[in-house]
């Protein structure tokens, strides 16, 4: 558990001088942070993304200088990138006319009441007009280029569906549409137009702003890389929040994504067999499968995120429950191996929580927890990309557009989505039953990647609409081909009418489903049934997806169907079970569900290491319940197994040597943290000592030797300084 990272020395001129800089050529793990280092923050990552040429704007302190702060996380080794928010951030000599000398509070979003949608003091979400994007470009990136950093976030891109409201946003109604504005409460098609807008000016947006950056790099001799964090298409339409989503990835000047999926977003409540309650592993799972499928097609960078805690205050056992399950989901996708370990650690080390669900007493993060947490992140340092799939019957895809953020507020009479009801309920049904089900985005059907391994496909213009009718061409030849469409919808709603390409000009269909069927030679409106199209096969079934989930057992026509028709596809059966699980190296990841077909708990045997557990203790047995998760090292998947090796630490591991009968190393880690470290050896030690920074030997060390898996479990206490440890057998 070796880190091995290659260094580049370059000398940079920015707005605090010039310096020389060592910067770690590994970027396989990050975390975001506003803070200078302090001892309490180091937890080790590759990259520490420096928030804010003037902080967050939910920090309470005044921010530490920008190139103070980098310099202090590069002084400790940590590449820096940089991180800002597009649609919000610490602008107020924008907002308050400082920068050009007119305030511009007008240009944020407004709701019909009148009252501005705020982020913070002074920091209103922003309608991107030109002059923002000028100010943007030059006060913040322009800033950071030339401080000598080259990856640059502008993170969510986020337009509220309540807002529309302002006039900054009637001006660009005006120039876009070429229309007076029209109030979105009034109709359907009003609602339609103005989220087509708010998608179209984030697009705008972060096409001019990166473009920017890109050009200005070249312009000093650099390659600079730009990211977008953000929520996943799924929270976004759960949370009635407008963003371009899945059409940055086709952009040249976007070098990637990271998918922003945490416990505040996972805990989404949804419908389930009649049942509405939060499903956490179940929705991150989906949100993680919708980024790593918005990305996969274009070749784009995705990392994929986790929250030790989240937003919203709650009580140490929840976050580290709902911190398990979310965890676990992002391992279910071998093909990702790039991970934000965290946002904030400052708010994650040094915040105050609850003890406990039923406590008022609010406590710093436990040790138990900390170790934990600090393990697990550990284990994705060294996260390998695998071609190893996930248990369970493949091919099987939901369809989604952007186009689900535009349907979701304000609300109009005959059209009811009650949780995303109408995309979920083509997923859960499978997803329950141990089925992974992926996500298809319709912006990407021109990718043959797209396609790739797809034998049906899940579709529904219940609660989204295309928006472009160049898909259905695409779609039509992949049923022709050999495709199997299953398609669910009523095609009712009032969207379906609303001002767009299948209705306007040359066209008059009554619905875009009506296009699509009848290039496939189909009747406009067909009845539920089965249906030839070439080598390939359309089945309609007359019901919104979200029958399938509002009341008990409203999902087995659904099923039954797509099991009939895999069969017929495949010639394999869908084989339903209540779990998932992966092997990654030697990493097994699993996860149990409840609400599925048996409440049986999955049993593991061999010879483990329990990483969700703080004294990474060896089982033989490991069982896994309904509701919760595994993450476990198998012994017998290590490599090079006669290699004195760390296999699992809350500290993260350098400077590894051996010899024939000794084994040392140093490792980092926050301070007023525990060392929990197992290792592998090829027999039992005779000594095993820790050596603080300062050349002390620390007397509370302790260590056990498990003779069945030739592993010695240390105990100490960690510092970022560095822990010497030395074994000798």
């Amino acid at each position: 558990m070796v880190l091995k990272s290659s260094f580049i020395l370059f000398c940079i001129f920015s707005f605090g001088g010039i310096s020389c800089i060592a910067q770690h050529s590994k970027e396989q793990t990050m975390f975001q942070t506003s803070q200078p280092w302090c001892p309490t923050l180091d937890n080790r990552g590759d990259v520490a993304i420096i928030y804010g040429i003037n902080g967050n704007p939910t920090d309470k302190t005044r921010a530490v200088p920008f190139t103070q702060r980098v310099h202090s996380w590069r002084d400790r080794g940590y590449t820096t990138h940089f991180m800002t928010g597009i649609a919000w951030g610490e602008y107020q000599d924008y907002f308050t006319g400082k920068w050009d000398g007119v305030p511009h509070m007008d240009e944020g979003q407004v709701r019909q009441e009148g009252d501005t949608i705020w982020h913070g003091h002074q920091v209103p979400y922003i309608v991107p007009t030109e002059n923002y994007l000028t100010y943007i470009k030059e006060a913040h990136i322009k800033k950071v280029i030339d401080a000598g950093i080259d990856a640059i976030y502008m993170e969510e891109p986020e337009f509220w569906a309540r807002g529309g409201y302002s006039e900054a946003f009637k001006r660009e109604w005006k120039k876009y549409y070429g229309f007076d504005w029209q109030p979105q409460h009034e109709s359907p098609n009003n609602t339609y137009l103005s989220n087509k807008l708010k998608y179209q000016l984030y697009y705008h947006a972060l096409k001019e702003v990166f473009t920017y950056a890109k050009e200005y790099g070249r312009s000093k001799g650099m390659n600079v890389r730009c990211y977008v964090p953000t929520h996943s298409l799924l929270n976004y339409s759960q949370w009635m929040i407008v963003s371009p989503e899945a059409s940055l990835a086709s952009l040249d000047c976007v070098d990637g994504y990271i998918a922003q999926v945490w416990t505040g977003t996972s805990r989404e409540p949804n419908f389930y067999n009649g049942i509405q309650k939060e499903r956490v592993f179940e929705t991150a799972f989906v949100e993680y499968g919708s980024m790593e499928s918005m990305t996969a097609p274009t070749g784009r960078k995705m990392t994929f995120l986790t929250d030790p805690i989240e937003d919203q205050p709650r009580d140490w056992s929840d976050y580290k429950k709902n911190y398990e399950a979310t965890f676990t989901a992002q391992l279910l996708y071998p093909r990702i191996a790039n991970y934000e370990i965290m946002p904030w650690p400052e708010r994650i080390y040094e915040g105050w929580y609850r003890a406990s669900a039923n406590s008022d007493e609010r406590i710093r993060i436990p040790r138990h927890y900390s170790t934990q947490m600090q393990i697990m992140i550990n284990a994705l340092n060294h996260m390998p990309v695998s071609d190893n799939q996930v248990s369970g019957n493949k091919g099987i895809g939901a369809l989604m557009s952007n186009s689900l953020m535009f349907q979701r507020f304000p609300k109009h009479a005959g059209y009811s989505d009650p949780y995303l009801s109408n995309f979920l309920g083509q997923v859960l049904p499978f997803l329950k039953r141990g089925v992974p089900v992926s996500t298809v985005h319709i912006e990407n059907v021109e990718y043959p990647e797209t396609w790739k391994g797809l034998k049906i496909l899940l579709m529904s213009y219940s609660n989204m609409k295309p928006m472009s009718p160049d898909a259905h061409k695409i779609i039509s030849q992949w049923v022709y081909q050999g495709g199997t469409l299953v398609y669910s919808g009523r095609d009712n709603d009032p969207f379906q009418s609303v001002q767009e390409w299948w209705n306007t000009g040359n066209q008059s269909y009554q619905n875009p489903s009506a296009h699509l069927f009848e290039m496939m030679g189909m009747a406009a409106f067909p009845q539920t049934g089965e249906y030839k199209y070439g080598k390939g096969t359309v089945f309609i079934l007359r019901n919104d997806p979200k029958e399938y989930v509002l009341s008990a057992g409203s999902d087995e026509e659904l099923v039954k169907t797509v099991s009939t028709l895999y069969q017929k596809k495949t010639k394999e059966s869908l084989y339903f079970k209540n779990s998932f699980v992966l092997e990654r190296g030697m990493y097994k990841i699993i996860a149990v569900l409840d609400e599925s077909v048996t409440n049986e708990p999955y049993i593991a045997k061999g010879k483990y290491i329990d990483l969700f557990d703080p004294q990474l203790p060896v089982l033989e047995t490991k069982e896994v319940s309904p509701g919760t998760q595994a993450l476990l090292i198998d012994i017998d998947q290590v490599d090079k197994k006669k290699k004195s090796q760390v296999l699992a630490s809350s500290c993260r591991i350098y400077d590894e040597k051996s010899t024939a009968h000794t084994y040392s190393f140093t490792g980092k880690a926050p301070v007023n943290t525990s060392g929990m470290i197992r290792i592998l050896l090829p027999a039992r030690p005779k000594s095993c000592t820790v050596t603080n920074n300062d050349g002390r030997l620390q007397s509370t060390t302790e260590w056990k030797w498990d003779a069945s898996s030739k592993t010695c479990l240390l105990s100490c206490e960690n510092h970022p300084d560095g822990i010497a440890v030395s074994i000798e057998w």
